[in-house]
């Protein structure tokens, strides 16, 4: 540990003096973002710093896009393989800070941190590039496209296309604006809820809507479905089961007196049991059947399954705990609560042990404490050097802990 414990002194010092370079390329993404799969630019950019730095490019472009870089840096002796993930989509947000480095893309911005991920990650391949006498092993950079969107993922694309071949673990990290900046959260086991997605359409008769007992009005079950439908979480479910179920959209009708044939609800499912999220979309269905019965109707109930919760491995997040705690200081690491987000990072927990964990970037002081996705989404860019740190330093300490 010892030796460790210096190698992270000197990753936490490199990072130090980096800390007006990571600003500044974080705030190039901020400018310049790309929704999900058209992250071309952005890869081209990452693909250059990264050969710059003397690593090998394995490949630029996944999913049948130009979006996406896994590269490798080869330490001086043999050994394991870590990966270290960033995601790199932006969202279809329209920016509205008044920041130097917002966004000049119109209707897309970096409202949920990625740009942090990707300019902190690219930090850490500095920083290992330099240390690379110290590094018994390989470590995969992997910069993500598509994490954003759900369907279809970006992880499942880069697993498919060989992103993972070798790689003996993973880690990964988020910004957080509900907490204070620079507190570092990490968890074991279940840390961020599975997200599914389901719609239920009620087909009845349509008319005149002066005149509705000669018609079948879809609205009334779609009505009683809305509030029906939360009796499964309350009344089904074990309540020290976290489930959620939110209905999202609701679409029926042209005008104000006319009953339409049609209405669709759309929805999402959102809970750390993988028991009972194979039991939701009988439950739906279920509930969905007997309202529509009730009410003369026909329905139709599907469910697109999206992504699984992520589950932090054990030992690996004891790895990246004591790590955290050399790179940040023992009073800036706690327990992260549980989270009802998810993360599309759990496909590659599917394939090898990973570990995600979260760095605070909240400040109100500077106005970086809105919610993730609000197009006033800031971060305190101080965090960007801890960020960068934790990266790099959870990277050897994973190697020499999978060599023993």
């Amino acid at each position: 540990m010892g030796d460790l414990s210096s190698k992270i002194a000197e990753i936490k010092k490199s990072a130090s003096l980096m800390s007006d370079e990571i600003i500044a390329v974080r705030r190039h993404f901020h400018r310049n973002p790309e929704i999900s799969w058209r992250e071309t630019e952005t890869s081209l950019y990452i693909a250059r710093g990264l050969e710059e730095l003397g690593l090998s490019v394995a490949r630029r472009g996944f999913g049948g896009t130009e979006s996406g870089v896994v590269a490798d840096l080869a330490g001086d002796a043999p050994g394991p393989c870590v990966a270290l993930r960033a995601d790199i989509d932006a969202l279809p947000v329209a920016e509205k800070t008044d920041a130097d480095w917002r966004s000049r893309n119109r209707g897309v911005t970096h409202a949920c941190g990625h740009d942090a991920h990707m300019s902190a990650l690219l930090a850490a391949a500095k920083i290992l590039a330099a240390m690379k006498s110290d590094i018994r092993g390989r470590i995969r950079f992997i910069f993500q496209p598509a994490e954003e969107i759900g369907s279809p993922s970006g992880a499942r694309a880069m697993i498919d296309e060989g992103a993972l071949d070798g790689v003996d673990a993973i880690g990964g990290m988020h910004v957080w604006s509900f907490v204070r900046a620079g507190l570092v959260q990490w968890k074991s086991g279940p840390v961020m809820a599975s997200s599914d997605r389901f719609g239920v359409k009620f087909t009845g008769r349509g008319g005149h809507g002066a005149m509705p007992h000669d018609a079948i009005d879809p609205f009334v079950p779609a009505a009683a479905f809305v509030n029906a439908v939360q009796t499964i979480t309350s009344r089904e479910i074990n309540p020290l089961d976290a489930v959620v179920v939110s209905i999202g959209k609701i679409t029926g009708g042209e005008t104000h007196n006319i009953i339409p044939d049609e209405v669709e609800i759309c929805g999402s499912i959102r809970t750390f049991n993988p028991e009972i999220r194979r039991t939701m979309e009988d439950r739906l269905r279920r509930v969905a059947d007997g309202v529509a019965s009730a009410h003369r109707c026909r329905c139709e109930t599907k469910v697109e399954y999206l992504v699984p919760g992520v589950t932090n491995d054990a030992p690996l997040t004891e790895v990246f705990r004591r790590a955290a705690v050399l790179a940040a200081g023992k009073e800036n690491v706690e327990e992260s609560p549980l989270l009802m987000v998810s993360e599309d990072f759990s496909f590659f927990q599917k394939r090898v042990p990973g570990t995600f964990f979260f760095l605070g970037a909240g400040n109100p002081a500077i106005g970086a404490d809105y919610p993730h996705h609000s197009p006033l989404f800031a971060i305190d860019e101080s965090v960007l050097v801890t960020g960068a740190a934790l990266y790099a330093a959870f990277a050897l300490s994973a190697l020499e802990n999978l060599k023993q």
